[in-house]
């Protein structure tokens, strides 16, 4: 059953897409220069409470601009630094960030091997979802359904993520899968896939 209703939302949000604007990875590049502050050389940022956008799937990207954009998600950071951008620039800042290799992820401390088993398998006890059915198995996502790269990330910035989902503060989750998924999870099993996932390099 929980196959099938993921099977339907990947569905619904191929049909429900809008259509993106094609991008441009060198002149995003020329206009990536403002973004490197937080997020690094080529988009590998170095402080994990800020997000590598580097490798992410560009209709993701895409995605997440044009939510900042129009305060469908919010950030005191972003949300400035997206308002201004055109349609078009949007489509060339997401098309050179998706072209750049992420830099590796440090070794996570899911000593005890939770956070994998959670990502692998869920916990059917408290009805959280295996994570590899939307991010895949290596943590690398499904670009067309906009489900975001999650392997070699910041384990900060996945924890604080998971959490956002889970109080209501972030919500630009199709059909509140994220939401749904987070409010299953207890804080020691947040942490312990985000120290997983930073350690994931495929």
């Amino acid at each position: 059953m929980k196959t099938w209703l993921i099977t339907l939302s990947v569905a619904t949000a191929f049909v429900c897409a809008p259509v993106q604007a094609a991008g441009d990875a060198k002149a995003g590049e020329a206009k990536s220069a403002a973004c490197l502050a937080c997020h690094g050389p080529m988009g590998n940022s170095v402080v994990p409470m800020w997000p590598k956008i580097a490798g992410q799937g560009p209709e993701y990207l895409h995605k997440q601009l044009m939510d900042f954009k129009a305060n469908n998600r919010v950030n005191e950071q972003m949300s400035p630094m997206a308002m201004p951008l055109s349609d078009q620039d949007v489509a060339d800042l997401a098309a050179y960030f998706a072209a750049q290799q992420q830099s590796p992820g440090a070794p996570g401390t899911d000593t005890a091997g939770l956070g994998e088993r959670i990502y692998r398998a869920g916990n059917a006890d408290s009805g959280v979802p295996a994570c590899t059915g939307c991010h895949g198995p290596q943590g690398m996502g499904l670009g067309l359904a906009k489900f975001p790269r999650v392997s070699g990330q910041h384990a900060q910035y996945v924890e604080q993520t998971l959490k956002h989902f889970r109080d209501g503060t972030r919500k630009n989750d199709a059909n509140g899968m994220m939401r749904g998924v987070a409010a299953r999870m207890t804080d020691q099993e947040i942490a312990a896939v985000s120290q997983y996932l930073q350690g994931v390099n495929p």
